[in-house]
């Protein structure tokens, strides 16, 4: 089973914490100093802030597989559409240990593709062969430079 993924960046994550506690009437299933995540069955939803200096907003959407067959299909479809900007295998992203396909549509909007099989104890890992910590690759739509509001951050 799938689940949707919406990851925002924060200005404040305490302030950010409450008022969605309060709006999804439940507390967060992570909290770390610079993130916080709820697993919501309803609905049915893996909504995750962070403060890590970006621009505040929404850094990518997402679909969160329930096993490695459904990230497998998903990905074959997003490598059929020429779609993949990024395949990752055992990354440490969000404080979590992953395999994802990234992509981005026709307007920039970045998307995760993800199955997680285990907890992570730091925000991200070393960088990977692309140089690449943690959040995908860089943007290439959303200005000249590529990289969007978070340019000079290392994680677009």
């Amino acid at each position: 089973m799938k689940r949707f993924h919406v990851h925002l960046n924060v200005a404040r994550l305490d302030d950010s914490i409450r008022f969605y506690t309060t709006l999804f009437g439940a507390a967060p299933d992570v909290i770390r100093p610079d993130y916080a995540k709820w697993m919501l069955d309803d609905p049915r939803v893996n909504f995750a802030i962070s403060q890590r200096g970006r621009q505040p907003g929404v850094d990518h959407l997402g679909l969160q597989a329930g096993d490695p067959a459904d990230l497998a299909a998903i990905g074959a479809r997003l490598q059929a559409a020429d779609a993949v900007a990024l395949a990752e295998q055992g990354t440490t992203c969000c404080y979590a240990h992953s395999d994802k396909f990234w992509a981005e549509d026709p307007q920039g909007v970045r998307w995760e593709s993800f199955h997680t099989h285990g907890e992570a104890t730091t925000y991200t890992g070393a960088p990977n062969e692309a140089g690449v910590a943690c959040c995908g690759p860089a943007t290439t739509k959303r200005t000249a430079s590529g990289c969007g509001p978070n340019a000079g951050t290392g994680c677009c």
